[in-house]
């Protein structure tokens, strides 16, 4: 930037010296802007192209390899997080002046349930500034900050005093309060805080002692293990008390997702299975609370979602997962199928429609596992979805006949 008048020397040599200064600032400037304007094209551009893939990814998510898609998902949601980090960054260090006009998201406001601290900032000046004439209220401007209190621990000391008798030196003293571990330091809230960090946030016990190693307490990974296996213990009657509420409703969605699992010994993992029960039929007007039951198998052998359902009445919601065929045997249990394979594949038939208008290849051949539109003769009075199943009647397992469908068969789909 040039100097004042005032302040630019009289020498031509000067003048020249220091407009050629000027300009190698400005084409260095020039340049940096050009760097930064392309890495934030060049972000924009991933971050778009990432969104596209966790949308297409999240659409795909049905069937058999729901969990591999979850994994892709989480692995594209933790790039576009750098991404989206490394864009504020640079358009942090940009000069104001050189950034281009961006559209202004809506702010959503703050939480109306959380707590609200006022700092009010008032003038220090008595009088007017201008005049020196009084001041009286006008409004005022209210701007809300969401901050984070973190965590901390604190050491609750329960006194009891001793009091004696004066006439026969009898003692009496107040019952100690009950703990959730017999004779344990832990209160509820820390067992609560590290069974929500362990299990719901995945959150190891070993890395739990670390952080709370930098609060200076010490407290190891044994320790934290058996208080997590008391505090099984003693939820063991709510768990009880909640399959009892699921398994009583009369209708279920029942479903399971493997889970990998440490090998004793050989330190490898194997995987195994985490069932899943769920009552909720809200959307049926039901206002009885919704609840989900889990129980942990170390395999899927059928005879697991069976134990489980042995005493269970009503209808059961599931995929088509043989271990549930032996349930609908008898009557007692009725199916109604799962139809997420079925929507996806009407919606690969409506797509391939609009490729077929766009003069693209005219035949859709659909894999083994959308071959539930080939209607077989399967078919059972209590189970009204099975003539739909893509099972082979003669060996009850699915069919490796890969079934080419022209696209006129699709003409009643939009």
């Amino acid at each position: 930037m040039l100097s004042p008048a005032n302040l630019l020397p009289n020498d031509i040599n000067a003048l020249k010296a220091l407009l050629l200064a000027s300009e190698r600032l400005l084409q260095e400037r020039d340049e940096q802007l050009a760097g930064l304007t392309e890495q934030l094209n060049t972000r924009a551009v991933e971050i778009e192209h990432l969104k596209l893939q966790i949308a297409k990814l999240r659409r795909m998510q049905f069937g058999r390899k729901s969990e591999k898609l979850d994994h892709q998902i989480e692995q594209l949601e933790l790039q576009l997080e750098d991404l989206q980090a490394d864009e504020g960054e640079a358009a942090r260090e940009m000069p104001a002046i050189d950034q281009a006009p961006r559209k202004k998201s809506v702010r959503r406001p703050l939480p109306e349930h959380l707590p609200r601290d006022e700092k009010v900032y008032a003038p220090t000046a008595d009088a007017c500034p201008d005049c020196g004439g009084g001041l009286r209220p006008l409004g005022e401007d209210v701007a809300e900050q969401l901050e984070f209190v973190p965590a901390s621990f604190r050491v609750i000391r329960h006194v009891r005093p001793k009091l004696a008798c004066s006439c026969c030196d009898a003692i009496v003293q107040a019952p100690a309060p009950s703990r959730p571990i017999e004779r344990g330091i832990a209160g509820p809230g820390l067992l609560a805080h590290i069974l929500v960090a362990k299990f719901a946030d995945h959150l190891p016990l070993y890395r739990q002692s670390v952080i709370y190693a930098r609060e200076g307490v010490d407290l190891d990974r044994a320790l934290l293990a058996s208080w997590v296996g008391a505090a099984s213990a003693l939820l063991r009657p709510l768990v009880e008390a909640i399959r009892r509420h699921v398994l009583a409703a009369s209708k279920l969605h029942a479903d399971d997702t493997p889970i990998p699992v440490l090998a004793p010994g050989n330190g490898k993992t194997k995987t195994a299975r985490l069932w899943t029960y769920v009552r909720d039929d809200r959307p049926a007007g039901d206002t009885t609370p919704p609840a989900v039951w889990f129980a942990y198998t170390p395999d899927r052998k059928g005879i697991h979602p069976q134990t489980h359902l042995a005493k269970f009445e009503g209808v059961l919601q599931a995929d088509a997962y043989a271990g549930f065929n032996a349930l609908f045997d008898d009557g007692t249990i009725r199916e109604a199928a799962c139809w997420a394979h079925y929507l996806e594949c009407c919606f690969i038939l409506s797509e391939a429609k609009l490729q077929q208008r766009s003069g693209d290849r005219p035949v859709l051949r659909t894999p083994h596992k959308f071959g539930i539109i080939t209607r077989t003769a399967r078919t059972r009075a209590n189970r009204p979805w099975a003539s739909m199943s893509w099972r082979s009647p003669a060996q009850g397992r699915p069919s490796s006949r890969k079934p080419a469908w022209p696209l006129a068969s699709s003409a009643g789909w939009s």
